[in-house]
């Protein structure tokens, strides 16, 4: 006997210190902890969100991307498959003397997308950038510098392209 999609186990991972607002929908296998999500966002499958990570209402976060601490999203955010985000210029896994490093021994470099922005699939968010309100970002990007609002950029590393016409805006 087959057993409906519904009644399936999702294989969630949310911490209790996640804050969901109201009607949040999450596909399966997302891990999240330390994070807040708003109202009628949907999080796709195999997506992480950390702590100290802070998304919008009415965004749509796609399968497979990785949001780590120090991450802020702002309402009605598109962010697409495999989307990854940095926040650390200079990452190590060991100090001078080969001692494994803590949480204690580097600083949360935070970035942050303004409202309505769309990231495209594949792309890469490194730290402490902007993502300007109502910008596209290009699918495999690599965003290194801020993104001013209402452009699109794409490339690696990113760079203009255009402005984005607002929605219902005629060519």
């Amino acid at each position: 006997m087959t057993t409906p999609i519904s009644e399936m186990p999702s294989y969630n991972r949310v911490a209790s210190d996640v804050t969901l607002g109201n009607d949040v929908r999450l596909f399966g296998f997302v891990n999240l902890y330390g994070c807040t999500i708003g109202d009628e966002t949907k999080v796709g499958a195999f997506v992480e969100i950390q702590k100290n990570c802070h998304i919008g209402a009415h965004c749509k976060i796609s399968s497979h991307s990785f949001l780590c601490e120090g991450v802020t999203i702002e309402d009605e955010v598109f962010v697409g498959h495999g989307v990854m985000f940095t926040n650390d210029l200079d990452p190590r896994a060991a100090s001078e003397n080969g001692g494994l490093l803590t949480e204690a021994d580097w600083t949360v470099i935070p970035t942050r997308v303004r409202k309505g922005a769309s990231i495209g699939s594949g792309a890469i968010i490194i730290a402490g950038v902007t993502i300007g309100e109502g910008a596209l970002v290009g699918a495999g990007a690599v965003v290194t510098k801020d993104v001013a609002p209402g452009v699109i950029v794409a490339g690696v590393p990113a760079r203009l392209l255009r402005s984005r016409k607002a929605l219902g805006e005629e060519e």
